[in-house]
């Protein structure tokens, strides 16, 4: 029984004659097999039907003959002559074992590629986790990095509330010990008796002691300065006071002042300069008068 060439029996097959010699020359041609490999490897290549530029004859294996090479044509000479020619029988069994290499390269094949996608959904899932194990390290990080951030600034605010403690404690400190300087200055020389006095601005102090008084002087002018003093500062801090804001008088230089309580009228004297306000009965609130001091 003779046998189909490895051309012929891709042609029953069904494949196009141009991709079956493609196939085959590619292959080298080693056999039916190896050509049906590569038809199925690439029959969904976009150039699988352009043809080669390399002569058939050489593609295929065999010598060119007269009529591929162009020379005149035997007589007598016919495609297939000295050929025996197969029986309908021979042609369908022969058929019947190439249908069934095909579809046994057609199980391999998809074989293989069900192997293929099943390496790459493994693939796909191995790196969906470790992207989620990647992203879970990052929001870690993140959490950590955002409580190392929260233990800074508590400590941070820890320490500004310290220094503050610490700065007011200083401030007491240094109050408790100015006033306590103040305190401790002796007094000065005792004035001389004068009138007893009857308003209230110079009554005896009371037992509730003031840190502070409000002086309003009267000015010649008419016009009054007003301001806040400590008690245990000296009337000579008033007098400076009024001499440092009073305007200017015309007529030249300025003349000393000389303070005056209001009702009943009191000259205060140069002693009583040195005498704190508390104890010249000006505390909490007083109003002076401002005179001219006549040259001795």
């Amino acid at each position: 029984m003779a046998e189909l060439t490895a051309l012929e029996s891709l042609i029953e097959m069904g494949f196009p004659r141009g991709r079956a010699e493609k196939a085959l020359a590619l292959t080298g041609n080693q056999g039916i097999e190896a050509a049906m490999d590569w038809l199925m490897e690439h029959e969904d290549d976009p150039d699988v039907d352009e043809p080669l530029e390399t002569p058939l004859g050489h593609i295929l294996g065999r010598e060119a003959t007269s009529s591929e090479e162009g020379g005149p044509e035997v007589p007598g000479s016919a495609a297939g002559e000295g050929k025996p020619a197969l029986s309908e029988e021979e042609r369908q069994e022969q058929t019947k074992r190439m249908l069934e290499l095909v579809a046994q390269k057609q199980r391999e094949r998809e074989e293989r590629e069900e192997r293929e996608a099943l390496e790459r959904e493994r693939q796909r899932r191995r790196q969906g986790q470790e992207l989620s194990a990647a992203r879970q390290r990052l929001q870690e990080d993140e959490m950590r990095r955002a409580a190392e951030e929260r233990r800074r600034e508590k400590a941070e605010e820890l320490a500004a509330r310290q220094r503050v403690r610490e700065k007011i404690e200083r401030d007491k400190a240094e109050r408790a010990k100015k006033y306590g300087s103040m305190g401790t200055r002796p007094s000065p020389p005792a004035a001389e008796p004068g009138p007893v006095p009857s308003s209230p601005s110079q009554e005896p102090p009371t037992k509730r002691e003031y840190d502070q008084c409000r002086i309003q002087v009267r000015l010649p002018d008419g016009t009054s300065l007003t301001q806040t003093f400590r008690a245990r500062e000296q009337l000579a801090a008033v007098r400076l006071y009024v001499e440092l804001h009073r305007g200017e008088e015309p007529g030249g230089g300025q003349d000393p002042v000389q303070l005056l309580s209001g009702f009943p009228r009191r000259a205060f004297s140069e002693a009583d300069m040195e005498r704190p306000l508390q104890e010249l009965g000006l505390v909490p609130s007083a109003v002076l008068i401002v005179a001219k001091k006549c040259p001795s």
